[in-house]
């Protein structure tokens, strides 16, 4: 993982305006504020790796503000992404309790700050605090079902359906800007999201243009029209992975 010597003045979780994020619904509990005051703030340039596949588990990150693509390595050494996160979401939870080392790795996609909390403190809080600790139950369990609901929908869906889907999510979670989605990818990360190949977006992207459903601009993507995507995977539960 990358140094945590960086001196930062940091954002109280107090007054901080991820509502979202688990740390920011239980501060009002005077156990969770203790704790909070304790975390490191780490501030990772854009392309900048914060946690690498299989490093010792020390604890979790929670992101201040950024965006991160989380990934593993798959078959002959291929990058499959698992996840896009953004202000207020986890990352790392995957190992933590459980597994010794990270089974993935996450990168900053654009400049980001992460809130680091150790393995040691959050373990202390979540046996004195039961109500934090069931918040912590309830996001494993919505985790769990999203990753279920991702391998059905690669199981299930043509390429052209997974490529719509990809673009449809990363839409929906992060939005547009100026007429494009506000996160620029490349093609071959759409690829390794979707679980094919980069060729496949390539051609998918340019029929999708021809049929007036999207626009480009370099490596950037706007939706012309989210409805007529919506209705090609509407059978596979478009709204289970928001």
């Amino acid at each position: 993982m990358i140094s945590k010597k960086t001196p930062l003045s940091r954002v109280s979780c107090v007054v901080c305006e991820n509502q979202k994020c688990l740390i920011n619904r239980n501060i009002s509990s005077d156990i969770v504020q203790e704790f909070a005051e304790k975390k490191n703030e780490i501030k990772c340039k854009k392309g900048q790796q914060f946690i690498m596949e299989g490093a010792p588990v020390n604890g979790l990150f929670f992101i201040l503000s950024g965006k991160v693509k989380v990934f593993r390595t798959g078959i002959n050494g291929r990058e499959q992404i698992v996840r896009f996160a953004k202000n207020g979401e986890i990352i790392g939870h995957r190992g933590f309790g459980t597994e010794e080392y990270y089974s993935i790795a996450a990168i900053a996609i654009e400049d980001t700050t992460l809130c680091y909390f150790s393995k040691d403190l959050l373990q202390q809080v979540l046996k004195t605090e039961p109500v934090f600790t069931y918040d912590l139950m309830l996001f494993y369990a919505n985790a769990l079902n999203k990753s279920e609901a991702k391998v059905k929908s690669l199981s299930q869906m043509t390429v052209r359906e997974r490529v719509v889907d990809t673009l449809l999510f990363v839409n929906r979670k992060f939005g547009q800007l100026n007429g494009f989605i506000n996160l620029p990818l490349s093609r071959k990360e759409y690829a390794d999201y979707a679980g094919t190949t980069e060729e496949q977006v390539i051609r998918i992207f340019s029929t999708l243009k021809k049929e007036f459903l999207i626009t480009t601009r370099g490596k950037k993507i706007g939706i012309i029209d989210v409805e007529k995507l919506k209705k090609e995977i509407s059978e596979h539960n478009y709204y289970l992975d928001s």
